[in-house]
């Protein structure tokens, strides 16, 4: 069975950023050669069609059928609300508490994730996931590309 990766915009960005390209690039083509499907939220496509040309084109050339899309709901709104009032980050955050809540809610294997601030860290994935035990929701893995790669 194909593992379903949740990508956040830093993911994609990341191939054309030096520090993350390596890692980000090879999962990239894992996705291309359908290893993985990426799952991506129309919250990771706003954010994408804010980003370079490059990223927004390298974002579109990925295929169709290697791509699970979904949207988001009013359960992972209030999921990610619950994130910010129990202080696992501030509410300025609320972007990256929602690519949490989707990836919970969507039951993902994996949430892939180049921000160590805000989503692979120690402290906020025991925050997030204590959070979603308390609301009966399954607990989360949350890496960064290079801990897959």
């Amino acid at each position: 069975m194909i593992q379903r990766f949740y990508f956040d915009t830093s993911v994609i960005g990341g191939v054309y950023d030096t520090e993350f390209a390596e890692h980000s690039s090879i999962l990239m083509e894992k996705v291309k050669l359908g290893q993985i499907k990426a799952v991506i939220s129309n919250v990771t496509e706003r954010e994408i069609m804010k980003a370079k040309k490059e990223v927004r084109d390298f974002y579109t050339s990925l295929p169709n059928q290697c791509i699970e899309f979904i949207q988001l709901s009013p359960d992972a709104i209030t999921l990610a609300e619950t994130y910010v009032r129990e202080k696992v980050v501030g509410d300025t955050h609320l972007d990256d508490c929602l690519h949490i809540a989707l990836a919970t809610i969507y039951h993902v294997d994996i949430l892939v994730s180049w921000n160590f601030k805000h989503i692979v860290n120690i402290y906020r994935i025991r925050g997030y996931n204590s959070v979603n035990i308390k609301l009966g929701y399954p607990t989360l893995e949350i890496r960064s590309p290079k801990d897959i790669v």
